[in-house]
């Protein structure tokens, strides 16, 4: 059997290609802080994140007994035609749903579809299951409450990062809970799916201080609610995964696509060439492509009958 990367590439335009190489090559490579101290000092630089028009509407959800913050957009114009549970990233340490706003907003008004973030709580104060728990919370109010308050109850969730893992281990949550059939996608952005670094993917990150703050007071790093790569992944919604070629991830999303497509779930994967960890945020034609692509294929979830 032959297999080659390239064969998994997403069929972009070569100028979107040589402008990526380009703008990676001349910028630093990113890296998150690797300390408490270099925590609180990288979250005091922070800009606050810019504001949407219509702004979003903050709102205290609760279920399960959990109350969580969320960020509510709906369409400036017509009725949603579904709701989309929006997980920001960060390395489960840094960042707010705030931050997602003016994606979010362009999200509502361009899909026609409601977007209801949610502000988990951040490591090391509050480290896993926190995060998970406000997930959960967040998503089990949509199933009990979006029909009422969107006027639609079909369902998607997403994230970016950390975001992606969460959004995961939330499907986990409720399809074993049985609450996971309100749900018709997942689109996964470069998610980390092992924790535990016991797998050659997962040791790519082990050296990174998320991962102390996170779960570092966890014995077993193998609980699927944290590394969702060791789950039982059946009875899943489809998902789209999305990574770029130089991802220090993308091992680690080539395997939960493998997993996940391995017990019959409907599952695409995207690599987007010369993009690293992260790209979709960054201001290249590549990411809009990207971006677009993502837009189009939650609109085909909203859209099944």
């Amino acid at each position: 059997m032959r297999f080659a990367l390239d064969d998994l590439l997403a069929d972009v335009p070569a100028d979107q290609v040589d402008e990526a190489r380009s703008f990676y090559n001349s910028r630093a490579a990113g890296r998150g802080p690797s300390s408490p101290e270099e925590l609180r000092e990288t979250r005091a630089r922070r800009s606050a994140p810019s504001p949407a028009d219509p702004p979003a509407i903050e709102k205290m959800v609760e279920a399960a007994g959990v109350r969580v913050p969320v960020r509510i957009f709906t369409p400036t114009e017509g009725r949603a035609r579904g709701v989309y549970l929006d997980i920001h990233g960060g390395g489960f340490y840094m960042d707010s749903a705030a931050r997602d706003d003016g994606r979010n907003r362009k999200l509502a008004d361009t899909l026609h579809i409601a977007v209801v973030s949610v502000d988990y709580r951040l490591a090391p104060e509050h480290p896993w299951p926190a995060a998970p728990d406000d997930c959960e919370a967040a998503a089990l109010w949509l199933v009990e409450h979006a029909d009422d308050h969107f006027g639609s109850s079909r369902l998607a969730i997403g994230g970016r990062s950390a975001g992606a893992t969460l959004a995961l281990a939330t499907l986990l949550r409720l399809r074993d809970s049985g609450d996971v059939d309100g749900f018709t996608g997942a689109a996964l952005q470069f998610g980390t799916y092992d924790l535990s670094t016991q797998t050659p993917a997962g040791r790519r990150i082990a050296d990174e201080y998320f991962l102390q703050a996170y779960v570092g007071h966890v014995e077993d790093r193998t609980a699927p609610d944290i590394s969702p790569i060791y789950g039982d992944l059946h009875g899943l919604p489809p998902a789209l995964l999305v990574v770029g070629s130089t991802d220090v991830l993308l091992e680690d999303n080539l395997a939960m696509a493998g997993r996940l497509s391995a017990v019959g779930n409907d599952g695409e994967l995207r690599i987007y060439p010369e993009s690293p960890h992260g790209f979709t945020g960054h201001p290249t034609a590549m990411a809009r492509t990207a971006l677009s692509g993502i837009d189009s294929w939650l609109l085909e979830r909203f859209a099944q009958p």
